[in-house]
């Protein structure tokens, strides 16, 4: 795997043969720390594939992606329509719009970072079951009463719904785009491989075409 800094040097290297630059002043050349850290947010870029040490890695799927973005851009795409083309685009289509030098995708499997345990969508876990609060009454005046104190049960509660315009915690949202145009935006403490983000886009098809049936997105 590669850290950041590998990584934006083998998009130079892909993109010295045939990139003539963005047409728009307001984009840069080739990616900085920052955007690719920005495209990771909205989801039009994986999440790193893991760290050694303070270092995030990346492959080589990360490195298509970011070249396939800077050559649309140079195509004049805006960042919405990129990111409508891109959401959930299978390696191969990446690979064909990338055009990559295959001796750049090489990696070495000994820099590999151990594979996460494997872990269901977050979707589709059984919610936790609610705690029962057991509290003992007041303890008993003794120079009265020898006997011991008593146990009832709290009654069920229900936890009131959430709130969907309250931020997480860490203020932090991920991006992960459906398709036409449309992201969903999750907490950003959830992290999001590809099969995750291809099952949302699939589970989504329905709720897009029905925005598309009332002209609620192109």
């Amino acid at each position: 795997m590669w850290t950041m800094e590998e990584l934006i040097d083998r998009v130079r290297a892909a993109l010295t043969a045939e990139y003539s630059g963005a047409p728009n002043g307001r984009v840069r050349d080739l990616p900085d720390r920052r955007s690719i850290r920005w495209y990771s947010t909205i989801g039009l870029v994986d999440r790193p594939l893991g760290t050694r040490g303070r270092n995030a890695l990346y492959g080589p799927r990360h490195l298509l992606q970011l070249v396939a973005i800077k050559r649309l851009q140079a195509a004049g795409r805006t960042l919405a329509e990129i990111q409508a083309e891109l959401g959930g685009a299978s390696e191969e289509a990446l690979t064909d719009l990338a055009r990559v030098p295959s001796d750049l995708l090489r990696v070495d499997p000994e820099s590999a970072p151990p594979a996460p345990a494997a872990r269901p969508p977050f979707w589709k876990a059984p919610p936790a079951p609610p705690t029962d609060w057991v509290f003992p009454d007041p303890a008993p005046d003794l120079s009265a009463s020898l006997a011991p104190p008593t146990f009832h049960r709290t009654p069920d509660v229900p936890a009131p719904p959430a709130d969907p315009g309250v931020l997480p915690a860490d203020g932090l949202l991920t991006g992960v785009p459906l398709g036409a145009g449309v992201v969903l935006l999750v907490p950003g403490s959830l992290h999001l491989d590809v099969t995750d983000r291809a099952e949302l886009a699939a589970a989504a098809r329905p709720l897009l075409d029905l925005l598309a049936s009332r002209g609620l997105h192109r």
